[in-house]
């Protein structure tokens, strides 16, 4: 686990985005006085690559080699950015905290790696795990109790819930009704620089 001073430099050099704990108005507000005080040369070609595919990194919490490994697959396909993003987005980890379920990526990522949660009934403990339209995901009824999920439906602080989850808070009951699209507006990534990093 990052510590909290670790994550505020990563984010000032990639952007709160990356880190759901730095979208806080306090850090916006160190971010901007920084970079107005600073006045650095625009970064070259590899250096914007690099911090893109770092972004995307960060953001979902993969290791260099489970990125470049996404990336790979991803490349063979007709459009390689959307099949990237669908490939990270319909992870076990990021359908839980898409849906609510986690405060944090790395928080749905514990929660799924502690048996926490099942898909169609079965228990799974990877993170990484790649759900389908169609699957249902859920919290293990051993687990119902836990402090993790307790008051889920009453909580204020619920993100939105994306088109293509539908979720049940009352009866921590997510349903895959279809597959993540893909804009660079939306996600505020760019995939296709991803892809320039890794075909130098």
């Amino acid at each position: 686990m990052l510590p909290v001073k670790s994550k505020y430099k990563i984010g000032k050099r990639l952007g709160a985005g990356v880190f759901e704990q730095l979208q806080t108005q306090k850090f916006a507000l160190s971010d901007a006085r920084a970079k107005k005080a600073k006045r650095s040369r625009a970064p070259s070609d590899y250096g914007r690559q690099l911090i893109e595919k770092q972004r995307v990194r960060y953001t979902y919490g993969l290791s260099e080699r489970q990125l470049s490994n996404y990336a790979e697959k991803a490349y063979a396909q007709p459009d390689p950015s959307t099949a990237l993003h669908r490939a990270l987005e319909m992870r076990a980890d990021s359908v839980a905290y898409r849906a609510g379920f986690a405060g944090t990526r790395r928080a749905a990522r514990q929660m799924v790696s502690h048996g926490h949660i099942t898909v169609n009934g079965k228990r799974i403990t990877t993170p990484s795990y790649q759900v389908r339209s169609g699957d249902v995901l859920g919290v293990r009824e051993g687990s119902r109790k836990s402090p993790l999920f307790a008051g889920l439906a009453d909580r204020e602080d619920r993100r939105a819930v994306p088109q293509w989850l539908a979720v049940d808070a009352s009866l921590l009951h997510i349903e895959v009704k279809g597959e993540p699209t893909y804009t660079t507006v939306e996600t505020g990534l760019d995939y296709a620089t991803v892809f320039e990093f890794y075909s130098r």
